[in-house]
């Protein structure tokens, strides 16, 4: 026998030494964080193809090049799979050349109104549409970007997500300079005595502007894959002397009454777009668009990444519920990491309010990190 069957006095009870281990054992196995992702983690996909002629910024879409550009799935609810779909149809394409990162969007609306006009006016207290570029997926220092139907933007550089509880969190005062937009109306905007049918928006972005967060500072190249997001945000109005009103709560006569509505391309499973390891992935092709169909190619490092990620989290969760980072791999239990030949060990090293994790790249002699801020790297 493996465990003899001795007993030994406890609380004036008799228990065997098997009994005593299995119980420890138990304690210690619920003493271990396990993280769970709130949906399925599978990030949404895009290949971006360059253009084949000037992109005139109109806001109507109707170019050869963007008829030939596919369309993204449709956006879904932030949380994903945990709402129901949303009742108005949004989908965005992108393309790319010399000079710019192009983004269109079509937003299918009854109702199209907006009230900010001015330049980095919080614009998400409007319906607005928002884009989110991590270059070189870091997780930290990503772009943010967001409109309105009077085609009023707001820019901002994010330095960290505002889930880091420390520093500075945004640059309101940066500009993207040579940013081009436009919006256009298939109905009236702030008539409530019609029915619209959509407003697209259509985005220039310049990489002398974009590249300064992109992998050793450069433009894409064929092949290479930006995170990146979109948002819609979609408040509940409701029409009153000829004009519309954020909805109110009857109970309460609050303006109002209920949070705006987020519908996303790459849902990250809670109400949250600053969420980077969550948004979907461009790859960028030399391709012309409307010449060929590429696949898009999904690279193994992103599931040590992600694993990498899901360690984060977990280090977030041991510090809500202990007030320190854990300091040894032996509070946790592992993610998995599905990939031949390669097994999952990740290193740690910590103290109780700094920490870093690191494990293996497929790329021989490279390391992948991830530190208390959520920075990402590999060297």
């Amino acid at each position: 026998m493996l465990f003899a069957r001795l007993s030994v006095p406890l609380s004036g009870k008799s228990f065997s030494l098997l009994s005593v281990f299995i119980l420890c054992s138990f304690s210690a196995f619920a003493q271990m964080l396990a993280y769970q992702h709130p949906i399925p983690y599978d990030p949404a996909t895009y290949v971006c193809y360059r253009t084949n002629a000037p992109v005139i910024i109109d806001g109507k879409l109707d170019e050869a090049d963007w008829q030939q550009a596919a369309w993204t799935a449709d956006f879904v609810d932030i949380e994903g799979e945990l709402k129901p779909p949303p009742p108005l149809r949004t989908r965005a394409k992108m393309m790319w050349d010399d000079t710019y990162f192009y983004f269109a969007a079509r937003l299918d609306e009854p109702h199209i109104w907006a009230t900010l006009t001015e330049r980095d006016a919080i614009m998400y207290k409007n319906d607005d549409f928002e884009i989110f570029i991590d270059p070189d997926a870091n997780g930290i220092q990503y772009y943010e970007f967001e409109m309105n139907a009077h085609n009023a933007i707001w820019d901002l550089f994010m330095l960290q997500p505002y889930r880091s509880g420390r520093g500075q969190k945004y640059m309101m005062e940066w500009t993207i300079e040579g940013i081009k937009t436009a919006v256009h109306i298939e109905g009236t905007l702030n008539n409530p005595n019609d029915e619209d049918k959509y407003w697209s928006v259509e985005v220039a972005m310049p990489w002398e502007v974009l590249r300064s967060f992109a992998p050793q500072g450069q433009m894409p190249k064929d092949g290479d894959q930006w995170r990146v997001n979109f948002s819609r945000v979609d408040w509940w109005v409701d029409i009153k002397d000829g004009e519309y009103h954020k909805r109110k709560n009857p109970k309460t006569d609050k303006v109002p009454a209920f949070p705006q509505e987020n519908w996303v391309w790459s849902p990250s499973g809670k109400i949250s777009m600053h969420e980077p390891e969550t948004w979907g992935y461009v790859q960028f092709s030399t391709a012309k668009v409307g010449q060929r169909q590429l696949a898009f190619r999904r690279k193994p490092d992103e599931q040590i990444k992600w694993a990498l990620w899901q360690l984060y989290h977990l280090q977030q969760q041991h510090f809500q519920r202990f007030g320190a980072y854990a300091q040894n791999m032996e509070q946790f239990v592992l993610p998995e990491v599905t990939i031949n030949s390669y097994s999952f060990k990740p290193a740690l090293q910590a103290t109780e309010r700094l920490f870093e994790f690191s494990a293996a790249s497929l790329e021989k002699g490279k390391t992948w990190y991830i530190n208390q801020s959520g920075e990402i790297w590999k060297e």
